[in-house]
Protein backbone atom coordinates (compact mmCIF):
# COMPACT_ATOMS: atom_id res chain seq x y z
CA UNK A 1 0.00 0.00 0.00
CA UNK A 2 1.37 3.40 -0.93
CA UNK A 3 2.07 6.06 1.71
CA UNK A 4 -0.72 8.21 0.26
CA UNK A 5 -3.27 5.40 0.57
CA UNK A 6 -2.02 4.64 4.07
CA UNK A 7 -2.59 8.24 5.15
CA UNK A 8 -6.10 8.21 3.66
CA UNK A 9 -6.97 5.00 5.48
CA UNK A 10 -5.65 6.46 8.71
CA UNK A 11 -7.80 9.57 8.22
CA UNK A 12 -10.90 7.39 7.78
CA UNK A 13 -10.25 5.26 10.84
CA UNK A 14 -8.98 7.74 13.41
CA UNK A 15 -11.55 9.48 15.68
CA UNK A 16 -11.23 13.13 14.88
CA UNK A 17 -12.14 15.06 18.02
CA UNK A 18 -11.33 14.12 21.61
CA UNK A 19 -14.25 14.15 24.03
CA UNK A 20 -12.40 13.82 27.35
CA UNK A 21 -9.78 16.56 26.96
CA UNK A 22 -10.59 20.26 26.86
CA UNK A 23 -8.23 22.00 24.44
CA UNK A 24 -8.76 25.68 23.75
CA UNK A 25 -9.74 24.94 20.15
CA UNK A 26 -10.00 21.97 17.82
CA UNK A 27 -10.07 22.35 14.05
CA UNK A 28 -11.27 19.82 11.48
CA UNK A 29 -10.87 20.36 7.73
CA UNK A 30 -13.46 18.56 5.56
CA UNK A 31 -12.73 17.31 2.08
CA UNK A 32 -16.12 16.12 0.81
CA UNK A 33 -14.76 14.83 -2.49
CA UNK A 34 -12.06 12.68 -0.89
CA UNK A 35 -14.10 11.90 2.26
CA UNK A 36 -11.28 13.00 4.52
CA UNK A 37 -11.64 15.02 7.72
CA UNK A 38 -8.26 15.39 9.40
CA UNK A 39 -7.68 17.44 12.53
CA UNK A 40 -5.41 20.37 11.72
CA UNK A 41 -3.78 23.09 13.74
CA UNK A 42 -5.43 26.44 14.26
CA UNK A 43 -2.69 28.10 12.23
CA UNK A 44 -3.66 25.96 9.23
CA UNK A 45 -7.38 26.83 9.39
CA UNK A 46 -7.19 29.95 7.23
CA UNK A 47 -5.09 28.24 4.59
CA UNK A 48 -7.48 25.27 4.53
CA UNK A 49 -10.39 27.62 3.82
CA UNK A 50 -8.38 29.31 1.07
CA UNK A 51 -7.76 25.87 -0.43
CA UNK A 52 -11.52 25.33 -0.73
CA UNK A 53 -12.00 23.09 2.26
CA UNK A 54 -14.77 23.53 4.82
CA UNK A 55 -13.42 24.01 8.34
CA UNK A 56 -15.08 23.31 11.68
CA UNK A 57 -13.52 25.28 14.52
CA UNK A 58 -14.65 24.26 18.00
CA UNK A 59 -13.64 26.76 20.72
CA UNK A 60 -13.80 26.13 24.46
CA UNK A 61 -14.95 29.31 26.23
CA UNK A 62 -14.03 28.08 29.69
CA UNK A 63 -10.70 29.87 29.27
CA UNK A 64 -12.37 33.17 28.51
CA UNK A 65 -9.44 35.50 27.96
CA UNK A 66 -7.58 33.09 25.70
CA UNK A 67 -10.75 32.26 23.78
CA UNK A 68 -11.59 35.94 23.34
CA UNK A 69 -8.12 36.66 21.95
CA UNK A 70 -8.26 33.62 19.65
CA UNK A 71 -11.66 34.54 18.22
CA UNK A 72 -10.60 38.14 17.73
CA UNK A 73 -7.61 36.93 15.74
CA UNK A 74 -9.79 34.66 13.58
CA UNK A 75 -12.28 37.48 12.88
CA UNK A 76 -14.97 35.08 11.73
CA UNK A 77 -17.84 36.84 13.48
CA UNK A 78 -18.67 40.10 15.22
CA UNK A 79 -17.20 40.71 18.67
CA UNK A 80 -20.72 41.16 20.09
CA UNK A 81 -21.46 37.53 19.27
CA UNK A 82 -18.36 36.41 21.13
CA UNK A 83 -19.23 38.51 24.19
CA UNK A 84 -22.78 37.17 24.20
CA UNK A 85 -21.47 33.62 23.96
CA UNK A 86 -19.19 34.20 26.95
CA UNK A 87 -21.50 36.18 29.19
CA UNK A 88 -25.19 35.63 28.41
CA UNK A 89 -27.54 32.88 29.55
CA UNK A 90 -28.75 30.14 27.18
CA UNK A 91 -31.69 31.11 24.95
CA UNK A 92 -32.26 29.39 21.61
CA UNK A 93 -32.34 31.97 18.83
CA UNK A 94 -31.29 32.66 15.24
CA UNK A 95 -29.57 35.70 13.78
CA UNK A 96 -28.91 36.28 10.09
CA UNK A 97 -25.96 38.33 8.83
CA UNK A 98 -24.54 39.03 5.39
CA UNK A 99 -21.62 36.63 5.68
CA UNK A 100 -22.95 34.05 8.15
CA UNK A 101 -25.82 32.99 10.34
CA UNK A 102 -25.61 32.84 14.12
CA UNK A 103 -27.42 30.18 16.13
CA UNK A 104 -27.71 29.91 19.89
CA UNK A 105 -28.57 26.35 20.92
CA UNK A 106 -29.69 25.48 24.45
CA UNK A 107 -28.82 21.93 25.45
CA UNK A 108 -29.89 20.22 28.66
CA UNK A 109 -27.75 18.49 31.26
CA UNK A 110 -29.47 16.41 33.93
CA UNK A 111 -28.43 17.50 37.42
CA UNK A 112 -30.07 15.45 40.14
CA UNK A 113 -33.84 15.71 39.83
CA UNK A 114 -33.74 18.75 37.52
CA UNK A 115 -31.60 19.93 34.62
CA UNK A 116 -29.19 22.70 33.72
CA UNK A 117 -28.97 24.56 30.42
CA UNK A 118 -25.81 24.54 28.31
CA UNK A 119 -25.33 27.29 25.75
CA UNK A 120 -23.65 26.52 22.44
CA UNK A 121 -23.14 29.33 19.91
CA UNK A 122 -22.90 28.26 16.29
CA UNK A 123 -21.73 30.53 13.47
CA UNK A 124 -22.16 29.10 9.97
CA UNK A 125 -20.35 30.76 7.07
CA UNK A 126 -19.63 29.76 3.50
CA UNK A 127 -16.39 27.98 4.34
CA UNK A 128 -16.52 27.48 8.08
CA UNK A 129 -18.60 26.41 11.03
CA UNK A 130 -17.61 27.92 14.37
CA UNK A 131 -18.93 26.44 17.63
CA UNK A 132 -18.37 28.09 21.00
CA UNK A 133 -19.25 26.48 24.30
CA UNK A 134 -18.18 26.72 27.92
CA UNK A 135 -16.79 23.27 28.65
CA UNK A 136 -18.26 20.05 27.28
CA UNK A 137 -21.99 20.34 26.53
CA UNK A 138 -23.71 16.95 26.62
CA UNK A 139 -25.10 17.04 23.10
CA UNK A 140 -21.83 18.45 21.73
CA UNK A 141 -19.99 15.43 23.13
CA UNK A 142 -22.33 13.24 21.08
CA UNK A 143 -21.67 15.36 17.98
CA UNK A 144 -17.91 15.04 18.41
CA UNK A 145 -18.27 11.29 18.90
CA UNK A 146 -20.49 10.53 15.90
CA UNK A 147 -19.88 13.16 13.24
CA UNK A 148 -16.95 11.37 11.60
CA UNK A 149 -18.92 8.18 10.89
CA UNK A 150 -21.85 10.17 9.51
CA UNK A 151 -19.47 12.26 7.41
CA UNK A 152 -18.07 9.15 5.75
CA UNK A 153 -21.47 7.57 5.14
CA UNK A 154 -23.85 10.44 4.35
CA UNK A 155 -22.28 13.87 4.03
CA UNK A 156 -22.47 15.64 0.67
CA UNK A 157 -22.28 19.27 1.79
CA UNK A 158 -21.12 21.31 4.79
CA UNK A 159 -24.73 21.54 5.98
CA UNK A 160 -24.46 18.00 7.29
CA UNK A 161 -22.73 19.49 10.35
CA UNK A 162 -25.77 21.66 10.99
CA UNK A 163 -27.91 18.55 10.76
CA UNK A 164 -25.58 16.74 13.20
CA UNK A 165 -25.90 19.56 15.73
CA UNK A 166 -29.70 19.62 15.58
CA UNK A 167 -30.00 15.84 15.48
CA UNK A 168 -28.07 15.40 18.72
CA UNK A 169 -29.75 18.43 20.32
CA UNK A 170 -33.18 16.92 19.65
CA UNK A 171 -31.93 13.58 21.02
CA UNK A 172 -30.80 15.50 24.09
CA UNK A 173 -34.32 16.89 24.55
CA UNK A 174 -35.79 13.41 24.12
CA UNK A 175 -33.43 11.91 26.72
CA UNK A 176 -34.25 14.59 29.27
CA UNK A 177 -37.96 14.19 28.60
CA UNK A 178 -37.69 10.40 29.01
CA UNK A 179 -36.03 10.93 32.38
CA UNK A 180 -38.89 13.22 33.40
CA UNK A 181 -41.43 10.64 32.19
CA UNK A 182 -39.87 8.09 34.55
CA UNK A 183 -40.20 10.59 37.39
CA UNK A 184 -43.86 11.19 36.51
CA UNK A 185 -44.54 7.43 36.64
CA UNK A 186 -42.71 7.19 39.98
CA UNK A 187 -44.78 10.00 41.48
CA UNK A 188 -47.95 8.46 40.07
CA UNK A 189 -47.17 5.11 41.72
CA UNK A 190 -46.42 6.79 45.04
CA UNK A 191 -49.72 8.68 44.97
CA UNK A 192 -51.54 5.38 44.49
CA UNK A 193 -50.09 3.83 47.66
CA UNK A 194 -48.94 5.01 51.06
CA UNK A 195 -48.27 8.70 50.60
CA UNK A 196 -45.44 10.57 52.23
CA UNK A 197 -45.89 14.32 52.58
CA UNK A 198 -42.66 14.87 50.66
CA UNK A 199 -44.32 13.59 47.49
CA UNK A 200 -46.18 16.86 47.11
CA UNK A 201 -42.92 18.81 46.97
CA UNK A 202 -41.56 16.31 44.43
CA UNK A 203 -44.69 16.70 42.31
CA UNK A 204 -44.44 20.49 42.45
CA UNK A 205 -40.76 20.45 41.45
CA UNK A 206 -41.45 18.00 38.63
CA UNK A 207 -44.29 20.13 37.27
CA UNK A 208 -42.00 23.17 37.34
CA UNK A 209 -39.22 21.24 35.55
CA UNK A 210 -41.62 20.09 32.83
CA UNK A 211 -42.76 23.65 32.27
CA UNK A 212 -39.12 24.79 32.15
CA UNK A 213 -38.31 22.10 29.57
CA UNK A 214 -41.22 23.24 27.43
CA UNK A 215 -39.93 26.83 27.55
CA UNK A 216 -36.54 25.57 26.36
CA UNK A 217 -37.88 23.40 23.52
CA UNK A 218 -40.50 25.87 22.28
CA UNK A 219 -38.05 28.44 20.78
CA UNK A 220 -36.00 25.56 19.34
CA UNK A 221 -39.03 24.58 17.28
CA UNK A 222 -39.29 28.11 15.87
CA UNK A 223 -35.60 28.30 14.94
CA UNK A 224 -35.65 24.83 13.39
CA UNK A 225 -38.74 25.71 11.36
CA UNK A 226 -37.05 28.86 10.07
CA UNK A 227 -33.92 26.94 9.03
CA UNK A 228 -35.94 24.24 7.28
CA UNK A 229 -38.22 26.56 5.30
CA UNK A 230 -36.34 29.78 4.60
CA UNK A 231 -33.72 29.76 1.84
CA UNK A 232 -30.19 30.57 2.90
CA UNK A 233 -26.79 30.49 1.28
CA UNK A 234 -25.46 28.69 4.36
CA UNK A 235 -28.05 25.88 4.57
CA UNK A 236 -28.29 23.57 1.58
CA UNK A 237 -31.70 22.80 0.14
CA UNK A 238 -30.86 19.09 0.40
CA UNK A 239 -30.50 19.42 4.18
CA UNK A 240 -33.66 21.46 4.77
CA UNK A 241 -36.12 18.51 4.43
CA UNK A 242 -34.19 16.62 7.10
CA UNK A 243 -34.34 19.63 9.40
CA UNK A 244 -38.04 19.86 8.63
CA UNK A 245 -38.52 16.26 9.79
CA UNK A 246 -37.00 17.20 13.13
CA UNK A 247 -39.67 19.86 13.62
CA UNK A 248 -42.22 17.05 13.99
CA UNK A 249 -40.05 15.38 16.64
CA UNK A 250 -39.71 18.62 18.57
CA UNK A 251 -43.47 19.15 18.31
CA UNK A 252 -44.01 15.68 19.74
CA UNK A 253 -41.72 16.49 22.67
CA UNK A 254 -43.76 19.63 23.36
CA UNK A 255 -47.02 17.68 23.25
CA UNK A 256 -45.64 14.91 25.46
CA UNK A 257 -44.50 17.46 28.03
CA UNK A 258 -48.04 18.82 28.21
CA UNK A 259 -49.42 15.28 28.52
CA UNK A 260 -46.99 14.52 31.37
CA UNK A 261 -48.07 17.67 33.21
CA UNK A 262 -51.71 16.66 32.73
CA UNK A 263 -50.99 13.16 34.02
CA UNK A 264 -49.21 14.61 37.05
CA UNK A 265 -52.07 17.03 37.70
CA UNK A 266 -54.69 14.29 37.29
CA UNK A 267 -52.79 12.02 39.67
CA UNK A 268 -52.73 14.73 42.32
CA UNK A 269 -56.43 15.48 41.73
CA UNK A 270 -57.30 11.78 42.00
CA UNK A 271 -55.38 11.50 45.25
CA UNK A 272 -57.10 14.58 46.67
CA UNK A 273 -60.46 13.15 45.58
CA UNK A 274 -59.67 9.90 47.41
CA UNK A 275 -58.70 11.86 50.52
CA UNK A 276 -61.90 13.89 50.29
CA UNK A 277 -63.93 10.68 49.86
CA UNK A 278 -62.34 9.09 52.93
CA UNK A 279 -62.91 12.29 54.87
CA UNK A 280 -66.56 12.33 53.84
CA UNK A 281 -67.00 8.75 55.03
CA UNK A 282 -65.46 9.60 58.39
CA UNK A 283 -67.62 12.70 58.69
CA UNK A 284 -70.70 10.60 57.85
CA UNK A 285 -69.91 8.20 60.70
CA UNK A 286 -69.31 11.10 63.07
CA UNK A 287 -72.65 12.57 62.01
CA UNK A 288 -74.44 9.32 62.83
CA UNK A 289 -72.83 9.23 66.26
CA UNK A 290 -73.77 12.87 66.84
CA UNK A 291 -77.39 12.29 65.82
CA UNK A 292 -77.70 9.33 68.18
CA UNK A 293 -76.09 11.00 71.16
CA UNK A 294 -77.68 14.42 70.74
CA UNK A 295 -81.10 13.46 72.26
CA UNK A 296 -79.36 11.31 74.86
CA UNK A 297 -77.22 14.26 75.81
CA UNK A 298 -80.38 16.32 76.09
CA UNK A 299 -81.92 13.81 78.49
CA UNK A 300 -78.74 13.68 80.55
CA UNK A 301 -78.71 17.47 80.69
CA UNK A 302 -82.31 17.63 81.87
CA UNK A 303 -81.91 15.07 84.62
CA UNK A 304 -78.58 16.44 85.61
CA UNK A 305 -80.13 19.76 86.70
CA UNK A 306 -80.04 20.56 90.42
CA UNK A 307 -83.74 21.34 91.02
CA UNK A 308 -85.22 20.19 94.32
CA UNK A 309 -88.54 19.30 92.74
CA UNK A 310 -88.10 16.65 90.03
CA UNK A 311 -90.89 14.02 90.09
CA UNK A 312 -88.76 11.27 88.54
CA UNK A 313 -86.20 11.49 91.37
CA UNK A 314 -88.63 9.97 93.85
CA UNK A 315 -89.98 7.36 91.40
CA UNK A 316 -88.88 3.80 92.19
CA UNK A 317 -88.68 2.97 88.48
CA UNK A 318 -87.31 6.34 87.30
CA UNK A 319 -83.75 5.09 86.63
CA UNK A 320 -85.00 2.12 84.60
CA UNK A 321 -87.47 4.35 82.78
CA UNK A 322 -84.63 6.68 81.75
CA UNK A 323 -82.62 3.85 80.22
CA UNK A 324 -85.70 2.43 78.53
CA UNK A 325 -86.40 5.77 76.84
CA UNK A 326 -82.71 6.17 75.92
CA UNK A 327 -82.46 2.69 74.33
CA UNK A 328 -85.76 3.07 72.42
CA UNK A 329 -84.69 6.50 71.18
CA UNK A 330 -81.23 5.31 70.05
CA UNK A 331 -82.67 2.20 68.35
CA UNK A 332 -85.32 4.26 66.56
CA UNK A 333 -82.68 6.67 65.25
CA UNK A 334 -80.49 3.76 64.06
CA UNK A 335 -83.41 2.17 62.20
CA UNK A 336 -84.35 5.51 60.66
CA UNK A 337 -80.84 6.29 59.48
CA UNK A 338 -80.42 2.79 58.04
CA UNK A 339 -83.61 3.25 56.03
CA UNK A 340 -82.39 6.56 54.59
CA UNK A 341 -79.01 4.88 53.93
CA UNK A 342 -76.87 6.97 56.24
CA UNK A 343 -75.48 3.70 57.59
Amino acid sequence: MSSNNQSQAQDLQTPMMPTNAEPLATVVAFDFAGKQAPVISLAQARQAMNDGKFVWIDVNLRRQDEARALLADLSLCASEIVEDAIGRDPATQLGRYDDYIHLVLSGCKLAGRSFELERVDVVVGEKFLLTMCRGQAVFMQAVRRDFHTDFIRFANSPSFLLFELWDHLVDNYLNVHNAFEDRVEHVQRQLAGEVDEGIFQKASELSSDLLHLRKVVLPARGVLTDLSTRKSAFVSEATQPFLGNMVGTVERVLQDVLVDRDILSDSLNNYMSMVAHRTNKVMGKLTVVSVIFLPLTFLCGVYGMNFEVMPELKNEWGYYGFWTVAVILAASLLIFMRRIKLL
